[in-house]
């Protein structure tokens, strides 16, 4: 079983790497780009063959460590 875990910045919290890449864009002249997050995506393989305890178990490791969730939230998806 496969978990990808997609962790970005909240909405209001600056992002530099964000910024720098709009700019970046900008000056490219690809300037229909109105603005841009940067995030990281995870992908775990689990030995889980329960789904929902799958879920359960990424959910805790995203809590505990993956994610900073004073600025960061995530979405996990079990595939």
């Amino acid at each position: 079983m496969k978990a990808i875990v997609n962790v970005f910045l909240k909405e209001g919290v600056l992002d530099p790497q964000g910024k720098a890449v709009h700019h970046a864009l900008a000056s490219l002249n690809f300037n229909d780009v109105k603005d841009v997050r940067i995030g990281k995506q995870i992908i775990l393989e689990l030995t889980a063959n329960d789904k929902t305890r799958a879920e359960a178990e990424v959910k805790e490791m995203c809590e505990t460590l993956l994610a900073n969730t004073v600025i960061e939230d995530y979405s996990i998806e079990i595939a």
